[in-house]
């Protein structure tokens, strides 16, 4: 069970060292926090408008970021200063997301597009118009050979990162478990060990699809989300694993993922919970909401 272990404005990384800001922030900057004290380290200043979405890089050293300025920047951590800006999208920049080679990023855009850069010079490797509606997110898997597109079309695709071309189509349209032919898709990403896709629908349910085979093996639900596009992660609790997501309501709900039932309810907010973040090393969670509350949480199991 979950329980308090901080709170501050700042979000956890892999490393345990450093913290960063709410994956919301309108006031276009990117805060590092030390764990260990909770004071501020650094203050990344770029962005003309608010930020989406933010990447680390494997190796911790490098950010990438994605703002309503229509750009992606890439920021040195140890020198506190933009690498490069990424220009290209034709309308606000809602995901990012490196590869785990940390050679990559992956841009999802308004502008209904997905964008594949190259890390190390800042050009485009590959323009992909992947959906008919904006794209939400944008995923590598675990080697970096696939991604996953999610969008307001209510389709998810994946897609072969070396070629550019689509693998699979998923629509909600296929599931028993939905009467609405569309249903937006306001986020998805892939397992950790990369067979299946965690998708996140504002119908207020979150299912897990084997994409090879097109069908939805569970169906997670018990959250309200009709509104926000909230990020969904993995954590385990002991030896079991789990599907963790934020409500609209304040709450974070985590869900047995073979049971499909409720683990626990963490009233953890006074608005809704957008960003959850679980550590891959340890039972710890990072929680953050929206105005009316304004914090980052870190939560241990």
């Amino acid at each position: 069970m979950y329980v308090p272990l901080t709170t501050h404005l700042m979000r956890r990384t892999k490393h345990a060292l450093i913290l960063t800001c709410l994956l919301l922030a309108p006031d276009k900057t990117v805060k590092l926090w030390d764990a260990s004290s909770g004071s501020l380290k650094t203050t990344l200043e770029g962005h003309d408008q608010g930020i989406s979405d933010i990447s680390w890089c494997q190796n911790a050293k490098y950010l990438a970021s994605g703002s309503d300025d229509r750009t992606v920047k890439t920021w040195d951590i140890e020198q506190g200063c933009t690498v490069a800006t990424l220009r290209g999208h034709t309308n606000v920049v809602f995901s990012v997301n490196f590869n785990p080679q940390g050679t990559l990023i992956a841009s999802s855009s308004f502008d209904d597009s997905v964008r594949i850069w190259d890390f190390r010079t800042g050009r485009i490797a590959r323009m992909i118009p992947a959906h008919s509606d904006p794209v939400t997110a944008a995923s590598f898997n675990r080697d970096g050979t696939l991604l996953v597109s999610s969008s307001y079309d209510g389709l998810c695709r994946i897609w072969d990162v070396a070629s550019g071309q689509c693998l699979n189509t998923l629509t909600l349209s296929t599931d028993a478990t939905t009467t609405d032919p569309i249903v937006p898709v306001s986020y998805a990403r892939f397992t950790p060990n990369g067979k299946f896709v965690l998708v996140s629908t504002l119908d207020g349910k979150l299912r897990l699809w084997d994409y090879v085979r097109s069908r939805v093996l569970k169906t997670y639900s018990g959250h309200v989300n009709s509104s926000f596009c909230i990020f969904s992660s993995f954590s385990v609790v002991g030896d079991k694993p789990h599907v963790v997501s934020g409500s609209e309501d304040g709450n974070v709900i985590l869900w047995d993922v073979q049971t499909q039932a409720i683990a626990q309810i963490i009233p953890a907010h006074t608005d809704a919970v957008l960003a959850v973040a679980a550590n891959p090393m340890r039972p710890m969670l990072a929680t953050g909401a929206l105005e009316k509350d304004k914090t980052v949480k870190v939560w241990e199991g």
